[in-house]
């Protein structure tokens, strides 16, 4: 990673309601994300000249571009790997914007992935035998080894065979992430708490992972406007820079199946990342406030609390016990409920959260927050940055 000599920061966002049945085309959804996000940043349309995506999104980024008043349309680019993706186009913004390709980028992404596409059915999404996705997922597919739940189900249960840990850990960690939702107007599961007897009760999905360990399905559109800087000096909202910024594969890494890695207890890419981010970033983990990790089930969390050094190697279960990471707790992880409290948006509803906490704007506000730690999808080539309020 380079070091980041020209500043960059979020000083716009945008989302749209999260549901299970939007009721509108996901194109819709990332206009009006996008348009909001624009509004808020005090630009108008006419100056995002950049344009940042997931290669899963439906919604060109020339049509995007045009609805909100786009004129010349200088970069866009396009991450691969789900939710793998939802650092990478961060980073492609702050390289663009650092290398004077364009000035101001908007990084979006818009989906039904309840009323429309559901990742977690199993369902085969391309029917191109060349499809390197379907060549890998070929070796899967024909023993009904079929989901991204089973898939991360036998990294849990390694991770317990390894660590000792247990499914009441996992149900502390969906208990957590659903106390932040339920005093969060935004996510689907406001006013709706979860006990660990419940999640424990709950129907088993792929063993070991419970209903309540798994994210949601849902529909909705979040937009970001990313610029230096300097240019934010002359702009509304309080800049929420990205002090240090960086995506991740291995040789061993795939697609939601890291069947690969010598450990499959945990995700090497996070371990490759920690010590650049912090370092660029010029902080240690002691500094972060908060986290936004991503949640797309409830065990991913305990790996990436090791990765990035808030605890040791099989400790983040006792982290968790303790309420560390919960309200109240030394280091909030989710405060928006995350993708299993709040709503799936394929991790980048976690970076609003973070930027509406360094503003101040967030339901479940944090005091004195300067630091927070973001990730991209656990299991795949992925991402992760650093925000700082300015």
């Amino acid at each position: 990673m380079t070091n980041m000599k020209d500043k960059i920061a979020i000083v716009g966002i945008g989302a749209t309601e999260f549901s299970k049945n939007s009721g509108r085309s996901e194109m819709q959804l990332a206009c009006e994300a996008a348009h909001s996000a624009v509004k808020d940043s005090g630009l108008q349309g006419a100056d995002i000249d950049g344009m940042a995506t997931f290669s899963m999104d439906n919604n060109w980024e020339i049509e995007v571009h045009r609805q909100i008043g786009g004129q010349e349309l200088r970069f866009f680019s396009r991450t691969e790997f789900g939710g793998g993706g939802a650092i990478g186009p961060f980073a492609h913004a702050v390289s663009a914007i650092q290398s004077g390709q364009c000035n101001n980028v908007i990084v979006y992404r818009g989906m039904n992935e309840r009323s429309g596409l559901r990742f977690g059915s199993g369902e085969i999404m391309s029917m191109n035998a060349l499809n390197p996705d379907m060549i890998h997922f070929s070796h899967y597919f024909p023993t009904g080894f079929m989901t991204p739940a089973s898939w991360i189900a036998m990294c849990a249960r390694r991770y317990m065979h390894q660590y000792g840990a247990t499914s009441e850990d996992f149900g502390r960690i969906t208990v957590s992430l659903r106390d932040f939702a339920s005093t969060n107007p935004n996510a689907f599961f406001y006013q709706k708490p979860l006990t660990l007897e419940e999640h424990q009760s709950s129907k088993m999905i792929a063993d070991p992972l419970r209903l309540f360990d798994c994210c949601q399905e849902s529909d909705g559109a979040v937009a970001f406007v990313i610029t230096s800087l300097e240019r934010a000096k002359d702009l509304p909202q309080t800049p929420v820079e990205i002090a240090s910024v960086r995506q991740c594969a291995l040789p061993s890494s795939r697609q939601v199946t890291p069947f690969y890695h010598q450990d499959i207890a945990q995700f090497p890419e996070f371990d490759a990342m920690a010590d650049d981010l912090y370092g660029v970033a010029g902080v240690q983990a002691e500094d972060i406030d908060f986290a936004c990790l991503y949640d797309h089930f409830s065990p991913s969390i305990l790996p990436q609390l090791e990765a990035f050094k808030f605890c040791a190697r099989g400790e983040a279960k006792d982290l968790v016990a303790s309420g560390h990471i919960s309200r109240g707790g030394k280091m909030p992880v989710n405060t928006n409920g995350g993708q299993i409290g709040e709503a799936y948006i394929h991790g980048l509803n976690g970076i609003l959260e973070v930027v509406r906490q360094m503003r101040g704007e967030s339901p479940n506000q944090i005091d004195n927050t300067e630091h927070a730690l973001v990730t991209a999808g656990a299991g795949v080539p992925t991402g992760a940055a650093i925000l700082r309020k300015h």
